[in-house]
């Protein structure tokens, strides 16, 4: 039998969801505080270089930062929730009886 995850429940859903939706607000500003960083620093130590490399490099920080706290978002919504402990990891036996 496998168990109800706490995110059937509609209440604790739109909870963690909403937890889930600030903590990306969060890591945005937070993401364009380090491309504006970067660019700045960039700028300042780069020397001469093409504007292809200013996007590239803003457009690579940014793209890393948001997957990374994406997925590290769910992670702690899946473990925050209790869903990780409603699923069943059980294997079925595939032991060959040995007579």
């Amino acid at each position: 039998m496998v168990d109800k995850s706490p995110l059937d429940d509609p209440e604790a859903a739109a909870f963690a969801w909403a937890r889930y939706r600030r903590i990306m607000r969060f890591m945005m500003l937070l993401t364009i505080g380090l491309v504006s960083i970067a660019m700045a620093l960039l700028y300042k130590f780069g020397g001469e270089v093409s504007v292809h490399f200013y996007i590239a490099t803003a457009l690579g920080v940014g793209f890393v930062m948001l997957l990374a706290s994406a997925l590290m978002g769910l992670v702690f919504l899946s473990s925050g929730t209790g869903h990780d402990e409603a699923v069943d990891n059980n294997m079925p036996d595939n032991s060959i009886d040995e007579n």
